[in-house]
């Protein structure tokens, strides 16, 4: 028996990284899951790959922009002839190249990153909500993705990713205690850097960068894709029905280090699909 047996989940931000490793353990659990993104190309790549793992379980995709309302509520009612959604995992974001302090953040850099990563968690959250309780659940989980950068400050400034996790990390508290009585749980994922496209583009060869950051770390590694998607599987499980509100930190120890052991970094887990 899958610990996901019987739910139905959305996946945002599903053609890589968190969000495809997470898609793949929600069908080995047990779940019929509906894989999200505004890349098309890249979306039925993710989906082929997540078939091919999990045959046999009900896996679709649904392109859609998460900025835009009418395109989330659209893809929230696509689970409508599913018996509805019970579980969403609100992944999308972006990390924009051009973000940076407060002085070199531009505006449209400033708002295109508030649009996707803060409105689009919105859009999901309530649209989740409004499915909820037209099929009438009595319990439900949203998993909206923060991240560290929400709890702890960064020299490396970017501003404009960093305040719209923090938004996430917000909004969720807040809604997880509005619908605490309805049993729909809200948590915030809260990933340290990660080896996902995300951040590695963004560090791109520049290693004095990337040794910025990897040094922060006890194991000496930046933390994988399957390592988060473990935690999103249990906020969506029953197993988590009493985590309301929280942010689950999934960091390697980083936000609890203040000097760094030194030798061999310590091997790090296979993901299922994402760099394989």
């Amino acid at each position: 028996m899958g610990r996901l047996d019987g739910k139905n989940c959305i996946v945002t931000g599903a053609a890589g990284g968190i969000g495809l490793e997470t898609a793949i353990l929600f069908a080995q659990n047990g779940a019929s899951v509906m894989m999200s993104d505004v890349n098309t190309g890249q979306l039925e790549i993710a989906l082929a790959k997540a078939k091919k793992l999990v045959p046999g379980a009900r896996i679709e995709s649904h392109q859609a922009d998460v900025s835009v309302e009418p395109e989330v509520e659209n893809l929230v009612a696509a689970l409508d002839s599913w018996g509805g959604v019970d579980v969403i995992f609100n992944n999308a974001g972006i990390m924009h190249m051009d973000d940076g302090d407060a002085i070199s953040c531009t505006e449209d850099v400033w708002d295109l990153t508030q649009k996707i990563n803060v409105k689009g968690v919105w859009y999901g959250c309530k649209h989740a909500v409004l499915s909820f309780r037209k099929h009438n659940k009595k319990k439900a989980s949203v998993i909206n993705t923060a991240s560290v950068v929400a709890l702890v400050g960064s020299a490396t400034a970017q501003v404009a990713y960093t305040a719209s996790k923090g938004a996430v990390l917000a909004m969720t508290r807040e809604l997880a205690m509005v619908h605490a009585r309805e049993g729909f749980r809200f948590n915030s994922l809260c990933p340290a850097p990660l080896n996902t496209p995300l951040l590695q583009n963004f560090l791109g060869d520049d290693q004095a960068k990337r040794h910025r950051r990897e040094i922060h770390f006890p194991t000496g590694r930046f933390g994988e894709a399957i390592e988060q998607a473990q935690m999103v599987v249990f906020l969506a499980s029953d197993e988590s029905s009493f985590v309301i509100g929280q942010e689950m930190i999934v960091d390697g120890g980083m936000t609890r280090a203040y000097v760094t052991p030194e030798g061999p970094s310590v091997p790090a887990p296979l993901n299922n699909a994402f760099g394989r």
